[in-house]
């Protein structure tokens, strides 16, 4: 067969494939929006749940599920940025290494729902916190742990090596060269790894089920105290977040307008999970951006 022809069969072949895989992702991303976007209204937005009746709304599944990502963010961010700076500068290419880097390999593979049962076993019945935010919070950084170390060491790993000799040959130390070189310069790939785990971390439900529960209690919002049982901040109440709201009321709901219930609260979820994806993209280019010029 002619070369120019072979090229132009692959060529055609891989945007068959391309066009197929828009397609599919479009249609069905249009086909949840589209369904459920008419359900979608500042009253449903902020109005509670009903069991029974019709008229509910997902305000504290939606509020749940924001509190629940800040704390999973607050605990998973410090702990990547130590992990990945140690595992990009500091560790050594030894059996230690391979065994943590295997470990890691390990837990960015497991199903969530094996992470929810660990959590279940170990943070709600051992340490006894229940079914919580904390407890889910918790489940969750073991769950994208792994994919924030590797986004750590890879931004790190990405920057010339001409720039740790620059910062060494002005006789600043190891780490003050990390702190004010290296990871300004990892800013932009750091930032686009959180906003897209955030966007994982706001969809999960198979973890959360076993660990921040399938129910939510009455939310005081005038009570800001986080160690008060019905404050929206405490860390030890359990709290039902949209994707498991949307699981739950599609197996068991009572309501006559579950349907719509189910595909507003289904469309919402899409749509911040797709403005996590474009934010992390239009973030990491602006970044990008200032850091080249400056």
């Amino acid at each position: 067969m002619n070369a120019k022809i072979a090229d132009r069969i692959a060529t055609a072949v891989f945007y068959l494939i391309a066009a197929f895989i828009i397609i599919l992702l479009a249609g069905l991303l249009g086909y949840i929006v589209l369904r459920g976007i008419s359900h979608i209204n500042w009253h449903f937005i902020t109005s509670p749940p009903q069991a029974v009746q019709a008229g509910g709304g997902i305000g504290p599944q939606l509020f749940n599920s924001f509190y629940l990502l800040i704390l999973t963010m607050v605990i998973s961010i410090p702990l990547s940025l130590g992990a990945g700076i140690y595992m990009a500068e500091y560790a050594k290419k030894n059996a230690f290494t391979s065994i943590l880097r295997t470990a890691i390999e390990v837990l960015s593979s497991l199903p969530s729902i094996v992470v929810g049962l660990f959590g279940f076993l170990f943070f709600v019945i051992y340490m006894g916190w229940g079914f919580s935010i904390l407890s889910g919070a918790l489940a969750l950084t073991v769950f994208n742990l792994p994919l924030m170390v590797r986004v750590v060491e890879d931004s790190i790993r990405a920057i010339p090596e001409t720039q740790r000799e620059a910062g060494l040959a002005l006789g600043v130390s190891r780490w003050e060269t990390i702190k004010h070189v290296l990871i300004p310069a990892a800013v932009p790939g750091i930032v686009t790894g959180i906003v897209l785990a955030s966007g994982r971390v706001f969809g999960e439900a198979a973890a959360l089920i076993y660990t921040a529960g399938m129910s939510s209690p009455i939310l005081d919002f005038t009570n800001w105290n986080p160690f008060n049982p019905s404050s929206p901040l405490n860390p030890l109440r359990p709290a039902e977040t949209l994707a498991v709201h949307i699981w739950k009321i599609n197996g068991e709901g009572l309501m006559p307008d579950v349907a719509a219930v189910s595909s507003g609260a289904s469309a919402l979820l899409v749509i911040v999970i797709l403005i996590f994806n474009i934010s992390a993209r239009y973030i990491g280019k602006l970044l990008y951006k200032r850091m080249t010029s400056s």
